[in-house]
């Protein structure tokens, strides 16, 4: 049973609440009954093991290893069991979920899911949608955890979507995780090859868990006998419950999964990490918790993490962005790679001195960035808006230091057979491999796009910097654009410098000053007061005589206000100029649409 077919079938159990409950309240029940299930089944196998060890008094440590897992439940009772008693149903069913290990607990306790019990009595659809559930096997011999995955994806996209609410910030298309993924792992040889090799990952806005999920899955693939250890901290309730009931049946320590506010209440405060990956809510202010994140900036400086400066309060990206820095692991420990998606205000927004350009230079002037990808948009299923995607890293190859790379991918999408939100394009395996392959051979390259004799395209083809272009078919053409550049760090960088010029009396004399350190001095005229940003690679006064001196032969800078900036002009590193048609071309045109008009009135005044 595939993920689709799976959530159509959860979803049917919808018609049983029609009326009973509001659409946007049909998560509230859906969601905790599928988790319920899939623990039935995951224990079903052991569970005469576990009563056995109960019914003697074991303690729990014996239960689990009875169970196989990193959980059991001491109850007689099961699904199938529950819906032979109707009568007692309501009791029965708390009965059941009270015999779980306390971790198991906590998940239900999350999603409220005593109320639901409650209301379904009272309404009289508890037995039928118990009964419903009792009879889908969810065995992971049956549903493996990528599709179990996949369907609880599919289950909150749709309840998010009838609740007005944004799916988007539950979870991340799996095919961007599957990048990030290929992305942070490509260079460490000795995880992907060195046996039974065990190593770190964690995501702090963990939503279920699709991305500590998805680098378990590569790392397996690549290296059966590698451990990797997750860790994570969620906000939203009902994705850290589902997220926790998958860690559980993977196997993993659920303590290193916490809930609660990333930005406001670490979750592991003294944890680092050997990979990160996040996907932050875009553009999602950050007021309820500025008085904690500011507090952590003020006292604690760059010994917390938000030393390098905060950004706008509209705006808390780069604050996840900067949690994700202080969680790296040390190089001297072997270090760490991490991958964050990001809109593109964090590339540019903020000039010299702003709480942005502060986080920007900090990253830049200590060597962090490894590359920027710019995705398609219409990827995630709440915004069509440009995202990206940055790796960030404190072990750089010896070829990458002191550099940046920017990767252009937003024409490497594929159109979806059937829009989910504002999700209308994927990237295709053959897309991931090729930002993989940019990335992991750290070359410059371009896109030829090959057009036909009629401008149809007719072939695309990555060409890498000293390779020849494609020859352009009889009549067409080839069109060439940047594919892949890298950049010093430092061609980010600027100084913004105050051009002053003098304030005059009605003579037109400049105005000097009179007291202190101004005395004998000319006085600004703060409406002449203009500012001009330096290349960090260019002189200051080789630039101001050139470019300033010429047209305001009168000015100075004044030294005191000069600020460094850095932002990253993604978009302008790309940009390729088209020429605009000829005249004549265009002149042409005209004369055959207004010959055509011509023709049609007069047939019309026949």
């Amino acid at each position: 049973m595939n993920h689709q077919s799976l959530s159509n079938f959860i979803w049917s159990v919808a018609d049983l609440l029609r009326g009973d409950y509001r659409q946007s309240e049909y998560g509230r029940v859906i969601l905790p009954f599928t988790v319920l299930r899939r623990l039935d089944c995951v224990l079903a196998p052991t569970k005469d093991a576990v009563l056995k060890e109960a019914e003697a008094g074991r303690p729990d440590p014996f239960l689990i290893r009875a169970a196989g897992m990193q959980f059991f439940n001491r109850s007689p009772l099961d699904l199938a069991k529950l819906i032979g008693d109707q009568d007692n149903i309501g009791t029965n069913l708390l009965s059941y979920i009270q015999g779980f290990s306390a971790e198991v607990r906590d998940i239900f306790e999350q999603f409220e899911f005593a109320a639901q019990i409650d209301r379904l009595a009272k309404n009289g659809l508890l037995y039928q949608v118990t009964e419903r559930f009792a009879g889908i096997d969810l065995h992971p011999a049956r549903v493996d955890n990528a599709q179990m995955g996949l369907a609880f994806e599919e289950l909150i996209r749709k309840f998010a979507e009838i609740s007005n609410e944004t799916a988007g910030e539950h979870f991340t298309p799996r095919e961007v995780i599957r990048l990030m993924v290929n992305l942070i792992f490509v260079e460490d040889d000795e995880v992907l090859t060195k046996p039974s090799v065990v190593r770190s990952i964690y995501d702090p806005t963990a939503g279920t868990g699709g991305m500590l999920s998805i680098a378990e899955e590569y790392l397996r693939e690549h290296n059966p006998t590698a451990q990797l250890t997750m860790w994570g901290q969620e906000l939203n309730p009902e994705s850290y419950a589902i997220c926790k009931a998958d860690m559980l049946i993977k196997g993993q320590d659920i303590t290193k999964i916490v809930q609660g506010n990333t930005l406001s209440n670490d979750g592991h405060p003294t944890a680092r990490f050997d990979y990160m990956l996040s996907n932050p809510p875009f553009g999602v202010e950050w007021k309820k918790v500025q008085k904690e994140v500011q507090d952590e900036h003020l006292r604690q400086g760059f010994n917390g993490r938000f030393g390098p400066g905060l950004p706008r309060v509209s705006d808390g990206s780069l604050l996840f962005l900067m949690h994700l820095l202080s969680k790296m692991r040390p190089w001297t420990e072997g270090g760490c790679r991490f991958g964050i998606v990001l809109n593109g205000s964090p590339l540019f927004t903020g000039g010299a001195g702003s709480g942005e350009s502060e986080i920007r230079r900090y990253v830049l002037e200590n060597d962090l960035v490894e590359a920027i990808i710019a995705l398609p948009t219409d990827m995630f299923y709440n915004t069509g808006i440009a995202t990206y995607v940055w790796i960030l890293s404190n072990k750089k190859p010896q070829a990458r230091t002191g550099k940046v790379q920017l990767i252009d991918a937003s024409s490497f999408w594929q159109k979806m057979r059937k829009s989910l939100g504002s999700k209308r394009k994927e990237m295709g395996e053959a897309h991931i491999e090729d930002v993989t392959r940019l990335f992991g051979s750290f070359v410059e390259a371009q896109l030829a796009t090959v057009l036909d004799a009629s401008g149809k395209e007719v072939s695309r083809q990555i060409v890498i910097a000293g390779e020849a272009a494609p020859e352009a078919p009889e009549g067409g053409k080839v069109k060439l654009a940047p594919l892949s550049r890298i950049f010093p760090t430092q061609a980010f960088g600027y100084r913004t410098i105050t051009v002053e010029r003098p304030l005059r009396d009605e003579a037109g004399k400049p105005v000097l000053g009179q007291k202190g350190k101004a005395k004998g001095k000319m006085q600004p005229d703060s409406a002449l007061r203009d500012t001009e940003n330096v290349p960090l690679s260019e002189d200051i006064e080789t630039y101001f005589e050139r470019e300033v001196k010429p047209h305001a032969p009168d000015a100075w800078i004044d030294e005191t206000k000069t600020k460094v900036g850095y932002e990253i002009p993604f978009n302008r590193h790309f940009y390729v100029f088209e020429p605009p048609r000829r005249l004549s071309e265009i002149d042409a045109e005209l004369a055959g649409v207004t010959a055509r008009i011509q023709v049609m009135l007069a047939e019309l005044a026949a």
